[in-house]
């Protein structure tokens, strides 16, 4: 008799085990999708209007329509559906979706690969989700406060389900005033820490504190409202603290931010990413239809506190246009008259399709920058703040306070490399 596996670790291993054999299969049908990709030339509504697209968007939205995904499921391309999948983060929607539909199932092979998908994905989010329990109580028992952000808790209030998100670390929310002891805690429990830990007594502030676990890889990212840079306005930490809720992951009860300031939230980082990746906008939709509570009003609030108004509108203008999100009223009215988020939203279906093979100019980059925030002073504001504060990639080995006039000119010239070959 076989022993069972009872240890998260096992059973990751196993499921790993069976999604890397399930990949061979994957990357036979990808290299037959690239033989014979969709035309760079095709319109952007030829490409959200095609089999692939018209699926993905049902398997994603908050109500799908099942005859229709039945019908889509025996017309669409596989290898290209699956590649769309994988990279815009909806392969676990997908194998989510199509599995509820019995009898109109897809071929064997690529039911069998979607399965072997979603049970990797299920073990995946149950070990981190161990992982998240421990780090919490060692965080606890130092007597630090932290909120959990994204990840299995967004999963959790937008889908009812941890594991048909996929997410790749961890993120909490700790105020600035912890970091110090929260590295202490991170090292101690077997982390590393991806930044140089004597940067900290200078001041300095990274795009997150990263923590990686060199045995099981694991990453552990820490913000407060100083990493946050990509907020217009600072996040004001202790109100949000103070909103707080306590969503169900796995029977725990973890500490997170409210529905307001998640949505919030994730429209913001949304926007930082040029919203390039349809799981966000799945995201938004999912948080606005599940969260039946929430108040719209102090959601409003929660954006203007932020500056991030306009990148809410976005992110429900995208939710309503491809998932069929019906905003409750005042809010659609609202949303609708917002005719700069609405432009926005057009602009991101436009591209939406094609990113992943041709990603915004610079130029294009600072002018969706400073539209999304708005405003004649704001906006370069904005863009100025961006393109000057100096981030980890900009910070020299030295932990010289001094030097950082210089990290801050260098900045623009090394955006310049990194994006001005396609100005």
């Amino acid at each position: 008799m076989e022993r069972l596996l009872t240890t998260p670790d096992e059973l990751f291993s196993l499921l790993t085990e069976q999604w890397a054999r399930s990949r061979v299969h994957y990357a036979s049908m990808a290299a037959m999708a690239a033989m014979n990709p969709i035309s760079n030339n095709s319109s952007p509504a030829v490409w959200l209007e095609s089999a692939e697209w018209r699926l993905l968007r049902e398997c994603a939205s908050p109500s799908p329509n099942r005859e229709k995904m039945a019908a889509l499921v025996q017309q669409v391309n596989w290898p290209k559906t699956l590649q769309i999948a994988e990279h815009h983060g909806v392969l676990g929607h997908l194998a989510w979706a199509v599995n509820q539909l019995q009898n109109d199932s897809p071929p064997g092979e690529i039911m069998e690969l979607l399965r072997d998908r979603y049970r990797a994905q299920v073990l995946s989010s149950m070990k981190m989700a161990v992982e998240l329990f421990r780090v919490m109580d060692l965080l606890a028992a130092a007597g630090i406060e932290i909120l959990v952000i994204k990840g299995p808790v967004l999963a959790a209030q937008a889908y009812k389900d941890p594991a048909v998100r996929t997410f790749g670390d961890l993120d909490l929310l700790v105020r600035p005033r912890d970091i110090q002891t929260s590295t202490q805690v991170m090292i101690a429990a077997g982390y590393q820490a991806e930044i140089n830990v004597g940067q900290l007594a200078t001041g300095k502030t990274p795009g997150q504190f990263l923590f990686r676990h060199p045995d099981s890889q694991m990453i552990v990212e820490m913000h407060n409202q100083k990493t946050l840079r990509y907020f217009p306005r600072p996040l004001p930490i202790e109100k949000v603290f103070s909103r707080r809720i306590n969503v169900t992951v796995y029977g725990r009860q973890i500490p997170a931010l409210s529905v307001e300031d998640a949505l919030v939230l994730i429209c913001i980082h949304g926007a930082k990413h040029f919203w390039d990746r349809f799981m966000w906008i799945a995201d938004v939709a999912g948080l606005v239809v599940q969260q039946k509570q929430m108040d719209w009003r102090r959601t409003e609030a929660a954006a203007h506190e932020v500056g991030g108004v306009r990148m809410l509108h976005a992110g429900l203008h995208l939710a309503a246009k491809l998932l069929n999100v019906a905003l409750p009223e005042p809010l659609a009215e609202q949303v609708q008259r917002d005719r700069a988020a609405k432009q926005i939203a057009q602009r991101v279906i436009r591209w939406l399709p094609n990113v992943a093979k041709k990603q915004p100019t610079l130029l294009q980059r600072a002018l969706f920058r400073m539209q999304m925030r708005g405003g004649i002073l704001a906006a370069p504001g904005y863009l100025l703040r961006l393109s000057f504060s100096p981030a980890e990639e900009d910070w020299r080995e030295s932990t010289n306070r001094g030097a950082r006039l210089l990290e801050s000119l260098g900045r623009p010239w090394r955006l310049l490399r990194k994006y001005g070959r396609r100005l």
